[in-house]
């Protein structure tokens, strides 16, 4: 009963880990249209350049930028953080029988 639970909470955690994921893209790709250096100019879609902005490469100075690149690092860091619960709550499942 307590595995079932559990497997329950886990769906519903990884979708939220999942919509988190999906805002720090979307705040990813507002930061890249603040950049001069990272503006697509190609016309067609591309990927986010998320590794870009998480390390502040060619990414804006102005404070409202950086503030925004701070956010989206603070959400990753939520998706890394569910995952991290999430494998511990796993391991301590499987380990409990």
């Amino acid at each position: 009963m307590a595995g079932e639970a559990f497997y329950l909470l886990a769906g519903v955690c990884a979708i939220a880990i999942l919509v988190v994921f999906i805002l720090a893209i979307r705040l990813s790709y507002r930061i890249e249209a603040r950049s001069p250096n990272l503006i697509n100019r190609s016309g067609y879609s591309r990927k986010a350049m998320m590794l870009h902005t998480i390390t502040n490469m060619k990414v804006a100075r102005d404070p409202e930028t950086q503030a925004m690149r701070r956010r989206m690092n603070g959400l990753l860091l939520i998706v890394l953080a569910g995952f991290a619960i999430m494998a511990a709550g796993l391991h301590l499942t499987r380990s409990a029988g």
